[in-house]
């Protein structure tokens, strides 16, 4: 009975050990970028005993003198090792508190889960995709990746894990002559928002973000006075965004 039982867990442990590799292929869900947000976490609780010679970088197109709110920037993340298959994970993190800050889109070899990007298979050993800042001033952000330089042998074993960080990019402001003052009411809100243009303005982009900096809702007003509708939002707080012939203003409000 007892040889029953452990063939029975071999039979159970085989598909569980399959399905857990086959996840690590096509990246991870979990936090495991090795920042102070998710713990330290990397994926040396399963890679290990590797040697490929593999160093990690960040690259972006973030200017020295910080990033701008809600703007999109270009960031690579490249191992350089000499393993046959690769995989990473990257998150972006406010310095004061370690909260998640701005939103990812993916490209080619990768994919955004949650606050985190991954990859999307271990073909490749360099990855390219997009972030955008939040839409709000939170102060310095910095990213986190952590990477595996795996001999692509079906297991875990005889894999490297490389970690890298960046510098803290500041944020930076928006000069006086592209701020838009505009009205917005009623605040707090439980259906509708009301957005009243500066005089001589009559179209506008809306945007509603969550204080994390993802965008949650976009909407285009044709008058200079036009309502947002705002009834789907969760109760909280948010910030509404509006750009107006190149000029960018936003105001918190809170949905009831």
């Amino acid at each position: 009975m007892k040889k029953n039982y452990i063939f029975k867990f071999i039979l159970f442990l085989i598909p569980a050990t399959a399905f857990v590799l086959m996840s690590s292929s096509g990246g991870r869900d979990d936090g495991r970028t090795g920042s102070p947000g998710d713990g330290g976490q990397t994926c040396t609780a399963c890679h290990s005993g590797g040697s490929f010679g593999a160093s990690l970088s960040i690259t972006t197109d973030i200017p020295a003198g910080g990033y701008e709110a809600n703007k999109e920037y270009n960031i690579t993340v490249t191992n350089s090792s000499s393993a046959s298959a690769h995989g990473f994970q990257l998150t972006a993190e406010k310095s004061s508190d370690n909260s998640k800050v701005g939103t990812f889109a993916a490209g080619s070899g990768s994919r955004v889960s949650g606050s985190r990007i991954t990859h999307s298979s271990d073909g490749q050993s360099s990855w390219s995709f997009k972030w955008t800042a939040p839409a709000t001033a939170v102060g310095n952000v910095k990213f986190y990746a952590a990477s595996v330089a795996a001999n692509n042998n079906g297991g875990t074993s005889g894999d490297q894990v490389v970690t890298a960080s960046t510098g803290d990019f500041s944020v930076l402001g928006i000069s006086k002559e592209n701020l838009l003052d505009f009205a917005m009411y009623p605040n707090p809100s439980k259906d509708f928002l009301t957005v009243q243009l500066p005089s001589g303005s009559a179209k506008a982009t809306v945007r509603v973000f969550d204080l994390s900096g993802r965008e949650l809702k976009t909407a285009t007003i044709s008058s200079n006075t036009d309502k947002v509708n705002v009834a789907n939002l969760s109760t909280g707080v948010y910030l509404l965004k509006v750009d107006s012939e190149g000029k960018i203003g936003s105001k918190q409000f809170i949905k009831q």
